[in-house]
């Protein structure tokens, strides 16, 4: 859920192929987005974003960054972010 995820550099003859939820995706993970934020944003469940954005992982089409955890404590940041997500909804 708190995994960042972000796009990669995808032709425009790429994005021509891609079902709307995946342009979708694309579009929103050019800065770095949760996939929280991502459910939130395309308005889906959040079990729906998650294997949406698994599919487009095996794809290549998106990356994965894991949040790292300095001493069991949350990154700070990264709550912030998607507090704020959340508030912009």
């Amino acid at each position: 859920m708190e995994t960042l995820v972000s796009s990669s550099f995808i032709m425009d003859e790429e994005l021509a192929l891609l079902t709307p939820e995946q342009d979708a995706i694309i579009r929103m993970c050019r800065s770095f987005r949760s996939v929280a934020e991502i459910s939130a944003l395309l308005r889906v469940p959040l079990g729906v974003a998650r294997v949406l954005v698994a599919d487009m992982v095996d794809e290549g089409l998106v990356r994965l960054h894991q949040p790292r955890l300095e001493q069991g404590q949350p990154d700070l940041n990264m709550l912030e972010r998607v507090l704020s997500g959340l508030r912009r909804l």
